[in-house]
């Protein structure tokens, strides 16, 4: 089975986010922003395939679940709602050193 994964407006907003901190730390590094997009997509082959293989992000709602996204020495975080058997929905994303979703 193969989900479909949709993105809320928020969730591109913080892609945005993301990709402007680390050119705000070095505005010539496009080549980590674009890998650190790069390793973010490539975490969401994981929503299309088995999104069930994720953790739980709060035990009382079995389907809000988060998705951990290696990249360097930490990575991201990217909270998502399985809606139904063929559609998952990314619903925020972050750093792993923040403290919360934006």
């Amino acid at each position: 089975m193969t989900y479909a994964v949709r993105f809320t407006p928020e969730a591109a907003t913080d892609l945005d986010r993301l990709y402007d901190f680390i050119l705000q730390r070095d505005a010539t590094d496009f080549t980590l922003a674009e890998a650190a997009l790069q390793a973010i997509h490539n975490g969401f082959a994981t929503l299309r395939s088995s999104p069930f293989t994720c953790r739980k992000a709060r035990s009382d709602a079995p389907f809000l679940r988060e998705l951990i996204i290696p990249f360097g020495r930490i990575g991201y975080v990217a909270l998502f709602e399985i809606e139904d058997s063929e559609t998952v929905t990314v619903l925020a994303i972050r750093h792993q050193l923040e403290d919360d979703y934006h």
